[in-house]
């Protein structure tokens, strides 16, 4: 997706080889304009598969996530990485390890928010090493609905996340896919096009 690519030259800073810093419009300050260009093209690419629900993980899912569930008129359940004291014993839930932040956390999904009727749409802002994706698949097999894809924002491609979610047989759908934060670039990679900032 182009504008997204353009956003994350501009905008990104790359802190490592493995982490780029894009809270100036996806993770901690929004760009409505932009998160509705993605709502549009993640709906375009899932417009065929019978979404019921989308769900993410608190909070950068959020954003996209909502604005996917607008334009597939889907409702959006996001897990939760606390509990309140709102949320009682019947849960849902899965342990994620971030890469980022260098620990476990425990997501939540009350049941009464997913059934085995639901044909889900998995909407994170991040793949790398897939452990978001793979909590959030855990959490809809246990609610015995089916996952039909997943939509990803910026994945980063040379970490496992994409292969081991395709060879689990999951569809992925990123928007931005980057090769490579190497000596402080950003290279991104599709089958059109090779960019580099």
């Amino acid at each position: 997706m182009k504008a997204l690519q353009e956003e994350i030259l501009q905008r990104g800073i790359v802190l490592s080889d493995g982490v780029l810093k894009v809270d100036s419009f996806l993770n901690h300050a929004i760009d409505p304009n932009l998160m509705t260009k993605i709502g549009e093209e993640f709906a375009h690419r899932f417009k065929d598969e019978g979404i019921t629900k989308i769900i993410t993980i608190e909070s950068s899912g959020i954003a996209p996530a909502l604005m996917t569930s607008i334009q597939l008129q889907s409702d959006l359940v996001f897990a939760r990485k606390r509990k309140s004291l709102t949320m009682l014993d019947q849960l849902y839930t899965a342990k994620v390890y971030s890469f980022t932040k260098q620990q476990y956390s425990e997501i939540s999904i009350s049941k009464e928010f997913l059934q085995p009727s639901d044909n889900v749409l998995i909407i994170d802002d991040f793949l790398a090493n897939g452990q978001a994706a793979l909590g959030l698949i855990d959490i809809v097999k246990q609610a015995g609905a089916t996952v039909a894809g997943l939509g990803i924002v910026i994945e980063k491609s040379f970490q496992p996340g994409r292969e081991m979610l395709e060879k689990e047989g999951y569809r992925i759908e990123s928007l931005a896919r980057i090769a490579s934060l190497s000596d402080g670039k950003v290279t991104f990679t599709s089958k059109k096009e090779r960019v580099t900032q």
